[in-house]
């Protein structure tokens, strides 16, 4: 399985910081953001990695990563995203680099205090489809939120006003080969951007879908409130934990 950290954007939450930076090179306790995602896909045994990074400062990935040697890697792969356009437009980037391998995608602000060396396993054994890591939150609003009928998630509505359950859609998802082909067939939402909830539910549909609760806690990065809780999360309890 190849992994895929989604990093590009322009990280307009957070300026002014982001006026200097990418987003996911800000400090998240005493490492740049970038670092737990990489880990993450690291500890699940995934070390062919490309990183999709973009706005004006992507060339700042390659000098502090270089080709992951401090991370026991041979190579890391990057390629840019022109502007935004959403996560799966992200993710369509990558095509090239999957050849028809399964992905693992993780967003590159997204950080965990244990692994997913688990779920990733049970996947490679899935015959085809999808698979997305779910969290219990106290603001399930902001994220996409699955919709729960017994043990069957039955849909995800993206960014809900009144959720239908307690659980968020963490960043990290889990597909087979088809995901670029269901990208192309996807149509731009009231944002503007091609939405990786659009992706899920079409695997939904297939009866495709599954599902697995997050192991540890979970936490975005990008707004200033998030961002300041994964720094306390990790200086409190770490990240990355093997067992």
């Amino acid at each position: 399985m190849k992994g895929v950290i989604l990093a590009g954007g322009l990280g307009t939450r957070m300026y002014p910081l982001t006026k200097i930076t990418n987003k996911h090179l800000l400090p998240v306790y005493n490492k740049p953001m970038i670092y737990y995602p990489l880990q993450t896909l690291i500890n699940a045994g995934i070390e062919d990695i490309l990183i999709v990074t973009g706005g004006n400062n992507a060339g700042d990935f390659l000098r502090l990563l270089g080709n992951g040697n401090e991370f026991g890697l041979k190579h890391i792969n990057y390629t840019y995203q022109e502007g935004e356009g959403g996560i799966a437009a992200a993710l369509s980037l990558a095509e090239f680099f999957a050849a028809k391998d399964k992905v693992c995608i993780i967003l590159g602000d997204n950080i965990i205090e244990k692994n997913i060396r688990k779920a990733v396993s049970t996947f490679e054994r899935q015959k085809e489809g999808g698979k997305i890591m779910i969290k219990e939150v106290p603001d399930p609003q902001r994220f996409g939120v699955p919709v729960l009928e017994g043990d069957r998630i039955i849909r995800i509505e993206e960014k809900p006003k009144v959720p239908k359950s307690k659980y968020s859609v963490t960043g990290i998802y889990m597909y087979d080969s088809t995901v670029f082909d269901i990208i192309k067939t996807l149509k731009p939402s009231d944002r503007g951007e091609l939405e990786i909830t659009d992706v899920n539910n079409t695997y939904i549909e297939r009866g495709q879908l599954a599902w697995e609760v997050l192991d540890g806690w979970w936490s975005d990065a990008g707004t200033f409130d998030s961002l300041m809780r994964a720094s306390q999360l990790v200086a409190e309890t770490g990240a990355n934990k093997l067992d």
